[in-house]
């Protein structure tokens, strides 16, 4: 039996680890051909095999996204899933210039650099689907110490609802995902540098609705909905899953 993503590719950014990888694994096992990248060689290296190649990749280098995003859509390009971000933890004064630029370069000008190489070979075939993760920090709930990253994230979300209006009538997709907190190593990251970690972990977990933290398991389904033909007449949206963060 086929899988619902039979005969597509997808290209992947921050597939090293987390949301990204999760998402490669499941296009994979669905049966799309999919190039993960990340700018940690190491942690892609499990990934190839099974439909997937791997490539190092900087997403806030215009030139290596253009060369990456040429090769992976010589024979067309059918996904775009935008993954790539860093959490900034703290309030406009504890945001410098730097950490403001770091962040907007990384979680919302690296989306443009991808999307603007991947669009002309999907507007020539006239089909595409673009998948950007926001989250639920910024436009949709103003979340504490999360003054650069929510910026950055309801500038994800307008984003992808310019594209989708102005290629809504080429056969191109663009949504984003809100998710809530998601147990990753990059969230493990940010609990170890607290003081107190473990208070920290109950902290997040404490702000879910679901007395839990998601999992990257609980996110993939949508993305490959998302990625799938079964979501053709979904776009501009921007889908919460968040255990509940805004009920």
């Amino acid at each position: 039996m086929a899988g619902r993503l039979a005969g597509k590719s997808a290209f992947v950014t921050a597939a090293g680890q987390g949301i990204g990888r999760a998402a490669a694994l499941a296009f994979a096992r669905e049966g799309a051909t999919v190039l993960a990248t990340d700018i940690n060689e190491t942690a892609l290296a499990s990934l190839s095999g099974g439909g997937i190649a791997t490539r190092v990749l900087d997403v806030t280098d215009a030139a290596a996204v253009e060369r990456a995003i040429g090769e992976a859509g010589a024979g067309g390009l059918d996904v775009l899933l935008n993954c790539a971000g860093f959490v900034h933890h703290g309030t406009i004064l504890e945001c410098s210039d730097k950490d403001w630029d770091f962040s907007m370069n990384l979680n919302l000008r690296s989306m443009y650099l991808t999307i603007r190489a991947a669009l002309p070979a999907m507007l020539a075939r006239k089909r595409g689907s673009i998948v950007n993760v926001a989250s639920v920090a910024g436009s949709l709930k103003g979340i504490p110490n999360r003054f650069v990253y929510g910026t950055t994230k309801a500038g994800v979300i307008g984003l992808t609802k310019a594209i989708a209006a102005d290629y809504v009538k080429h056969g191109i997709r663009c949504n984003a995902i809100a998710p809530g907190t998601v147990d990753t190593p990059s969230l493990q990251g940010r609990i170890d540098a607290f003081a107190d970690p473990v208070q920290a972990r109950k902290d997040f977990v404490a702000r879910q609705p679901m007395g839990r933290l998601g999992t990257v398991d609980d996110i993939a389904p949508l993305l490959v909905y998302l990625a799938s033909d079964e979501s053709v007449f979904a776009t501009g949206q921007a889908f919460v899953v968040d255990g509940g963060i805004m009920i």
